[in-house]
Formats: C-alpha cells, structure tokens, sequence
C-alpha cells in the first residue's frame, strides 16, 4: 500500500538552470585555491629555470582570467558535470538532464566560452553551444542538489587510457600502466598535470574512478595508508621524468597524482588514467 510522502523538497529547473550557467563560466574564469597553491609551491621546488618561468606565468595567466573574468584557456573544455542529487528533492517544471544542458548553452553563450563539442563524432559538426553535456548523477540522502561542473579539455583527455590487467600482475602492473601513459603523454596535455586514477570495478567505472579522482584537493592523500603511499611513490617517479613545465623540462611534470578504488571481479583488474592539464578546472555549487 502507498503511502504519502511528506518532507519532499521542490526545486524549479530554472534555479538548475542559472546555476549550472554561473559555474561554467567561474570552473573557466577562476582556478580553486589549492591548484593556484600548487603552482607557487612548484615555484619554489623547480629547478629548471625555464620551469620556473614557465609556473609563473601561470600564476599571471590565472590572476587576469579571474580578474577579468576571461577563460584561461582557449579550450573551455567538455562541459563534465557531476550532480549530488537528495533523494528528498523533487524537480519541477521540466526535465533534470535537459535543465543542466540548457545551463551549459546559457553559461557558454553568455560567458564568450568556445564551443567545442560535435553531435554526432563522425560527421563532426559543432552544436554551436557546447552540449552535450556529460552528465554523471549520484543519488544521495538529503534535500539539497550539489553541482560540480569540471570543463575537461581536449588535449589532456586525449592522452588518457584504460587497460584491463591480469590479476596476477598486481600493484607493479598498476604502476607500469600509469607511468607508461605519462611517458607516452609527455608534452602533449599540457603540463604540469593533475593525474587520476582508476583501480577497480568495470571498464566504465574504472574510467570514472579516474575522472573522479581529478576533482579532489590537489595534494589530498587517500584515507588508505597504502593508497596515499602508492599516489606519493607514482608522483615522485613522474617528476624525475623530467618532461617538466610545458614540457620544457624540470621536475614539476605532475602536481599530483589521486587514485580512487573500487571492488573488482576475481578475474579482473582494470585501470584507467585520467590526465588533466595544469587547467584543473572545476565549480561546484549546492541549491
């Protein structure tokens, strides 16, 4: 027998809509304090001067764009979005997905953000306002939406992996993939990098892990004593690399490396490497 439910909170899509707006032109104007942190303490570990050079620009870089509020980099990015959704919540006036693609059309167009994304991947041709969106929603206790909108570039997301290890080849199998994929990645995304990586569960949560990993304070070890100690042994061997800022060499090729682990099959052991450019862009917002 059903019963009434009390207690349920309505949100209008229009308050999705404005709010997922605001936050991408912000994930593009303005970087979070704890990437801008990294880059002065890089500064002052570098020893390429030429690196150096290279970190303080960025710092340049990022002081006009949130000054100005202009994006800091031409690519604005995959609009990736990842929705904490209460269970207590109930949307109204429209559809939930189509709210958060009407978002990204409004804070794209309005905020002179570039337009990257094709409909169909074959035939190639541009939406002309940066939907699709890439939406991910967890549903969680509660009576509140929290947004995160984490525009992904190009460059770096294309130098990201995945690969289904044998079981047996363990941690060392692990570390092989993730440092053989910045190695093969040197320049190309955009250094010095956010890493996030996927152990566990199936092929596309794996790759999820990794996309989540990225969204984590920069430096933040893993609650798992074994984990943060494998994340600090990962950077440590990606920094002496030596394909450093830009790609010009020096010892900050990484800012930090993040894992995030999930249950896997006996007869499995997936990876995936998520690799994010020295642009660690991402917003969140509760309503």
């Amino acid at each position: 027998m059903n019963k009434e439910v009390t207690g349920i909170r309505t949100i209008d899509v229009q308050q999705i809509i404005e709010a997922v707006a605001k936050i991408c032109q912000e994930a593009n104007y303005k970087l979070e304090d704890d990437v801008l942190d990294s880059f002065k303490k890089a500064c002052n570990t570098e020893v390429s001067q030429s690196g150096k050079e290279i970190l303080n620009l960025l710092l340049e870089n990022a002081h006009i764009a949130s000054s100005e509020s202009i994006p800091m980099c031409q690519d604005t990015g995959f609009a990736v979005v990842f929705v904490e959704m209460g269970q207590d919540v109930h949307v109204i006036n429209g559809d939930f997905n189509e709210a958060i693609n009407e978002g990204v059309r409004k804070g794209y167009q309005e905020g002179y953000l570039r337009k990257s994304i094709v409909g169909n991947p074959l035939d190639r041709v541009n939406t002309g306002d940066n939907t699709p969106a890439v939406i991910h929603t967890n549903i969680v206790p509660g009576e509140k939406i929290k947004i995160t909108v984490a525009p992904k570039g190009g460059g770096s997301e294309n130098m990201s992996a995945l690969k289904m290890l044998k079981p047996a080849e363990g941690v060392e199998g692990v570390k092989g993939f993730v440092l053989e994929t910045i190695k093969n990645a040197g320049p190309n995304p955009c250094p010095p990098l956010v890493i996030g990586v996927g152990i566990g569960g199936t092929m596309e949560r794996c790759a999820l892990l990794a996309k989540e990993a990225l969204l984590r304070q920069i430096g933040k070890p893993h609650p798992l004593e074994d984990i943060a100690k494998l994340e600090q042994e990962l950077l440590d061997k990606i920094n002496r690399m030596g394909i450093g800022p830009a790609g010009l060499g020096g010892r900050t090729t990484a800012l930090g490396v993040h894992i995030e682990i999930f249950g896997a099959h006996i007869a499995s052991l997936p990876v995936a490497v998520n690799i994010n450019c020295h642009a660690a862009r991402h917003k969140s917002v509760e309503i």
